[in-house]
Order: C-alpha cells, then sequence, then structure tokens
C-alpha cells in the first residue's frame, strides 16, 4: 500500500509541476512578446493579501490542527510496524 502512494505520489506531484511551471513559462513568453500585460502592483497586491488571509486561518485551526496532529502520532506508535511498512513502501514508491 505504501508502495502504491509513493508510487501515485511521484506521478502526480511530476504531473502538477510540470503543469504549473509550463503554464508559467507561457505566461512569460506571452508577456514578454507582449500578448499579455501584467500589472505587477497588483499581482504583489493580491499575494500579499492572500498570505494576511492564510495566517488568519492558520492562527485560528492552530488548536484542531494541533489535535490532529496528536491524535496520529499516538496511532502511528501503537502500530510501529504497519506505519513503519508503509513508510518504507512509501519512499521505496517514491524512488521508482
Amino acid at each position: 500500500l505504501g508502495g502504491c502512494a509513493g508510487f501515485l505520489f511521484q506521478k502526480v506531484g511530476k504531473l502538477a509541476a510540470t503543469a504549473v511551471g509550463g503554464g508559467f513559462l507561457l505566461l512569460q513568453v506571452a508577456s514578454h512578446s507582449g500578448y499579455v500585460q501584467i500589472d505587477w502592483k497588483r499581482v504583489e497586491k493580491d499575494v500579499n493579501k492572500a498570505k494576511r488571509q492564510i495566517k488568519k486561518r492558520a492562527n485560528k485551526a492552530a488548536p484542531e490542527i494541533n489535535n490532529i496532529i496528536e491524535e496520529a502520532t499516538d496511532f502511528i506508535k501503537q502500530n510501529i510496524v504497519i506505519s513503519s511498512g508503509f513508510v518504507g513502501g512509501f519512499l521505496l514508491g517514491l524512488a521508482s
């Protein structure tokens, strides 16, 4: 199960990185060629606004996240053999 998860994570990760990188490259070429005008000040303003919103939500969700992490840690400790097998398989799947 871990090997399958690692293999799928690797393939999906490569596909997502290719899509994002390719889209960014096309946007840069279009901008350089004059097809697209980018208002960088507006982009910066929107990015800063998004960062502030993410920080607010992260601060509100922190107690819930800590609880989930604590439960996951307890599960891993109680099922160390299964957990280590999954992690080993995941890493092997990621490497292949």
